[in-house]
């Protein structure tokens, strides 16, 4: 069971049911909970903030990782047969047809305003607490956390929402992300002396600390042209723009901060997908993550693997997947050469020497693991892209799955559960009847790349999970300080940092643990496609994308689309009811 340490796990019970609300009018929202109200305790109000964190906004599928994911060429929804229509919400995703209406767009404006609210909240009851034990240390907290939910909404929604506790009237204001990204750099740069280092003071890679701050940095710092000029319309961004503090460029800050965490105590998983599993608590490479549990105490979520899991692909016997999302056609092209990377793929061991080989040639798999809570068996899949036919144990009508004679899982060719003829053949191509609308056919079920880098958790049903969600991990450091190198014109330097995350990756004893390939040389299509191989479905990809000058072209299912659609709408329910605030340019 992972701790908490100061903040308990009573708390968060008590502050997420009492603080429960919708952010839609946000003038309101703010007044009754912040100013004038009566705040929580300290210890409460900051067991809230991170809350919110847990609470859908960086774990369910259809929030923040939803407009980070799907609208990008890594990864889509698309409408299969009779599921997954849902009036559209997740095709307009994909074919940028969100418009101020969708449902989805105004799930993630409203869990990103819950974090900000509950920040002003914690930061308002510190203020009124001025000797409470650790003062400083929970307002930097707090104060670092408040940075990362604007932040947030300001990448995605262009404006934020917020009331200055610190001036005479406590207006609200809707803070626009060309000139508040410098605001916000300036802000964490002066609360770090007040955060601790990571495992000091109780501290652990789930609370924001010097670490957690300066990833935040860097990567506040290498979207900050983004930012103070989000509709150039040929995307011609300036990345050497000199820096807030008018120390060197943006690239160089973002060099500084990485390179701090990369000469910290953080080192590379060699088993890339060991970021993403069940034991990835502490992890070696998390630097600030959302700490999830599995004892229906806060609330956890497990859409991550269970969103691209077919629904004949049983885990135990009571577990399975939805058949929903998967890679894009676009994104698993640029693998072609590198199916021995070994972010790619990997093959799965049990403990008798078995390799699950996922092509008819394993037959049977030992019963050696269980599902704690039911004592079923647990059947483990392998990790990494999909494709092709899909292998598995099948069901033996008595709540079971069917087993050899000598006690072992039995394994079978799979079937598609809503289409039983169609075989679960995982195919790279998605041939959409109407090329510009990502709808499938009842007969089409089966289309696209799964993608199984976060591991499946049968514990507590389908939808909970213990693997915690890294939001920066060390492998991302290494992206941003190579795409930084690269802009400076520093190819030998970019390279280098590349071939280390491609060299201290490596494969399955199947394959001698051989490490990944170096490359000999870097361009700007290389080293965006390895961005791509190292952070795929992290909520990443869309902000690299726009900085790539590639999310306004056209890929599958999205016609090519005008700068404004860089950001999204500001729901048509909160301009209803929130005086002062004005749409995003563009929307009508």
């Amino acid at each position: 069971m992972k701790t908490i340490n100061i903040i308990s796990k009573i708390t968060f019970t008590f502050i997420l049911s009492t603080l429960a609300f919708n952010c839609s009018d946000l003038d309101e929202v703010v007044k009754d909970e912040v100013i004038g109200g009566q705040t929580s305790n300290p210890e409460s109000a900051i067991a809230a903030a991170y809350g919110q964190l847990a609470d859908g906004t960086f774990t369910d599928h259809g929030s923040v990782f939803g407009l980070q994911e799907y609208p990008t060429d890594e990864c889509m929804l698309p409408t299969r047969g009779s599921d997954w229509g849902d009036g559209g919400k997740w095709r307009d995703l994909t074919e940028f047809t969100w418009g101020t209406t969708n449902a989805q767009v105004t799930g993630t404006w409203n869990a990103l305003n819950s974090g900000i609210t509950k920040t002003l909240i914690a930061i308002e009851s510190l203020q009124e607490n001025p000797n409470y034990a650790n003062y400083d240390l929970f307002m930097a907290e707090a104060k670092a956390l408040l940075i990362l939910y604007v932040y947030n909404t300001l990448d995605l929604f262009n404006q934020a929402p917020y009331r200055d506790l610190f001036s005479d009237d406590k207006s609200l204001v809707f803070l626009q992300a060309d000139t508040e990204i410098d605001n916000l750099i300036s802000d964490l740069e002066a609360i770090i002396p007040n955060l601790a280092n990571l495992g000091e003071q109780q501290t652990y890679n789930g609370r924001f600390t010097k670490q957690a701050a300066y990833a935040l940095l860097a990567d506040m710092y290498l979207n900050r042209a983004v930012f103070k000029d989000r509709y150039n319309s040929v995307s011609s961004f300036n990345f050497t723009e000199t820096a807030v503090d008018n120390d060197g460029t943006d690239m160089d800050k973002v060099i500084y901060y990485s390179t701090l965490l990369i000469n910290d105590r953080f080192s590379l998983e060699s088993n890339y997908f060991d970021n993403f599993a069940l034991s990835n608590s502490n992890g070696s490479e998390i630097i600030f993550a959302v700490i999830q549990e599995n004892d229906n105490i806060r609330r956890s979520d497990n859409d991550f693997a269970y969103m691209s899991t077919g629904r004949a692909q049983k885990q135990t016997p009571d577990n399975r997947g939805t058949n929903g999302s998967n890679v894009g056609p676009d994104f698993y092209k640029t693998w072609e050469g590198n199916h021995d990377d070994p972010r790619f793929h990997r093959y799965y061991q049990y403990a008798d020497g078995t390799w699950f080989m996922n092509d008819g040639t394993t037959t049977s798999v030992p019963a050696e693991d269980i599902r704690p809570d039911t004592g079923k068996p647990l059947v483990h899949f392998n990790r990494g892209l999909q494709v092709g036919q899909q292998y598995g144990p099948t069901l033996d009508g008595k709540g079971g799955f069917n087993m050899t004679a000598d006690g072992r899982i039995a394994i079978s060719k799979l079937y598609m559960e809503k289409n039983t003829t169609i075989p679960m053949d995982y195919t790279p191509e998605m041939n959409f009847n109407n090329p510009s609308e990502a709808i499938l056919t009842q007969d089409q079920i089966n289309a696209g790349v799964r993608n199984f880098k976060w591991e499946f958790d049968p514990e507590n049903g389908n939808g909970n999970s213990a693997v915690d969600i890294p939001l920066y991990r060390l492998g991302g450091i290494y992206c941003m300080r190579a795409e930084a190198y690269f802009r400076k014109g520093e190819t030998g330097l970019a390279l280098a940092d590349i071939n280390t995350l491609r060299t201290s990756r490596t494969r399955e004893a199947l394959f001698d643990n051989a490490p990944g390939v170096a490359l000999e040389t870097l361009d700007d299509v290389t080293l965006y496609n390895e961005i791509g191989f190292e952070m795929y479905w992290e909520m990443y990809r869309r902000k690299q994308m726009i900085r790539f000058n590639t999310y306004d072209k056209a890929y599958t299912a999205k016609a090519a689309t005008q700068p404004y659609l860089r950001v999204f709408a500001i729901p048509q329910s909160t301009i209803d009811v929130t005086d002062g605030i004005e749409q995003n340019f563009g929307y009508n």
